[in-house]
């Protein structure tokens, strides 16, 4: 192991045995800086010395000093689950997980893990199979259980955007499996300590405007892309990569239905492995087979350089366990408690109009926080005004809720709009704001894949969270024209309506596949 870092949630003890009631105080305050410093989540490495030398303990000492360390994580609000054993020099070292309970933090740790892939790589399969702990049947029953749409169920593809949550109790305990539902949303979310939200999205090239939206218009902390036994890498596999690579997201992947071509599993591995040490992509494949793989994989993917790979089956279940305990370990990567202080800030990524409750919209809340009856500012409208609107009523995750800060994907009751004025993509602000319509801005790009050469005047949709809409290249500053690979500054200009966005977002344009990605670097008009 590599020296103890001052930050971050990993913390190396030798032992805690024998220990007073004020250095217990003074290792449940480190706990809790710890704890801070990884969203609700942390791990213990006992046995191990501040320069990461694995000595181990006797069984006694280790015993003691799982207790002690117990006793900080009831101080500071937290359970402790012991991972895995490992020989050290002397004896036995441990890994400990601690993870906040749901008492002492009423909003549990969350992650958004877009599922990407292939048309019929298993996708919508594998969501339901983790979500709901029952495997599917060979002939698309589990698929059936996530489908939002009747053409989904008789296609068996996935064409609209569904989130479904897999709950992690105090202990690492599946929530779902314990569920007479275990797709209710309300009960995962009231009995979860940790909740991994997978984002299921569709992988046929025709849908593949709906997929970018499912990306941009969430705050994803890792990206999942499956890909099939008996297809192997399929070129939209290579589109959806592209774009997570550009927006620097770590990436997870698995390798389905490995019952149907047991014999293609190494040759799709290998394969795999070959893509992601490319120079563009420049990450270490590294193939999951144990519980030790998982648990040391779910560690390093914050730093991007790792791409786990697992190999699982939806059918007979092989290789889901060690999917699940991946997922239990996995910290989030978006700090969200640094945003709750700013001023609000939430794009409408969905909109309902519900009898006896009028309109309804649902989004991410990127920063800030809002509660029942606040003002807000929503727009901009198609001349650029922003309207003054009340917050009837707040739902996260089907619950009825007083208030929702940065990280909540809420759904918010609007009074003082009607349903005809409504987009998805408009801005909802501080009532205190002065938001400023955006007609044209200045980004730095990167041309991801085009055929041809791309000029001024060369027309495509911008895609910025919830915002999409087809914008001109008003000017490419330096350069005549673009080509695959090139990198420029470039003037863009929205053809049909202003928008609300900042400088400093991310933003992907298509024209039918992804052609580029960039950020925004200066608002202009």
């Amino acid at each position: 192991m590599k020296r103890e870092e001052p930050d971050g949630n990993l913390e190396y003890k030798l032992k805690l045995v024998e220990v007073p009631p004020e250095r217990l105080e003074e290792l449940a305050s480190q706990l809790k800086y710890r704890l801070e410093e990884g969203m609700g989540e942390a791990i213990y490495e006992l046995g191990v010395t501040d320069e990461g030398e694995v000595l181990g303990l006797d069984s006694r000492d280790l015993e003691e000093t799982l207790k002690t360390l117990e006793a900080a994580a009831e101080k500071v609000g937290a359970k402790t689950t012991l991972i895995r054993k490992i020989h050290g020099k002397m004896g036995v070292a441990a890994e400990v997980l601690i993870r906040r309970t749901k008492e002492a933090e009423s909003f549990p740790v969350w992650l958004y893990i877009p599922v990407l892939g292939n048309v019929d790589s298993g996708k919508s399969s594998l969501v339901s199979v983790l979500v709901s702990g029952e495997l599917d049947d060979g002939n698309g029953s589990a698929m059936m259980k996530v489908a939002r749409y009747l053409h989904e169920i008789k296609s068996r593809r996935t064409s609209s955007i569904s989130s479904h949550p897999l709950g992690f109790d105090d202990h690492g305990e599946a929530v779902n499996y314990r569920l007479a539902s275990p797709f209710d949303e309300a009960e995962i979310f009231l009995n979860s300590s940790k909740i991994v939200d997978f984002v299921d999205l569709g992988g046929h090239e025709r849908y593949f405007k709906t997929t970018l939206k499912g990306i941009m218009g969430h705050h994803p902390d890792y990206c999942l892309i499956t890909v099939a036994a008996n297809t192997g890498i399929k070129p939209m596999t290579i589109e959806h990569l592209k774009v997570v690579v550009g927006l620097k997201l770590p990436m997870v992947f698995v390798v389905t239905k490995i019952d149907m071509m047991p014999q293609k599993i190494e040759k799709v591995v290998r394969d795999i492995s070959g893509l992601v040490k490319l120079p563009k992509i420049n990450a270490v494949p590294f193939q999951v087979k144990s519980v030790d793989d998982a648990v040391v994989a779910a560690k390093i993917m914050p730093s991007g350089r790792v791409a786990p790979i697992f190999t699982v089956s939806n059918v007979t279940g092989e290789g889901l366990d060690l999917l699940r305990v991946f997922l239990n370990l996995l910290p989030p990567r978006t700090r969200w408690k640094e945003q709750v202080n700013r001023s609000f800030l939430s794009y409408v990524d969905d909109i309902f109009n519900v009898k006896g409750v009028g309109p309804v919209v649902s989004g991410l809340i990127l920063q800030g926080g809002v509660m029942e009856g606040d003002y807000l500012l929503l727009g901009p409208m198609k001349d650029g005004s922003f309207k003054n609107v009340r917050v009837k009523s707040i739902h996260l995750n089907r619950t009825f809720v007083k208030c929702a800060v940065a990280g909540s994907d809420v759904c918010l009751a609007l009074a003082g709009i009607r349903i005809e004025e409504l987009r998805k993509g408009m801005a909802m602000l501080d009532a205190e704001a002065s938001p400023r319509a955006v007609r044209e801005f200045e980004g730095d790009v990167f041309i991801l894949h085009h055929p041809t050469t791309i000029r001024p005047g060369y027309q495509a949709v911008i895609h910025v969270h919830s915002v999409r809409q087809a914008a001109e290249f008003a000017e490419i500053r330096g350069k005549p024209l673009l080509r695959t690979g090139d990198r420029a500054k470039v003037r863009f200009s929205f053809l049909y309506r202003p928008e609300y966005v900042t400088e400093g977002q991310k933003f992907v344009f298509r024209e039918a596949n992804a052609k580029g990605i960039g950020v925004i670097t200066r608002i202009i008009g």
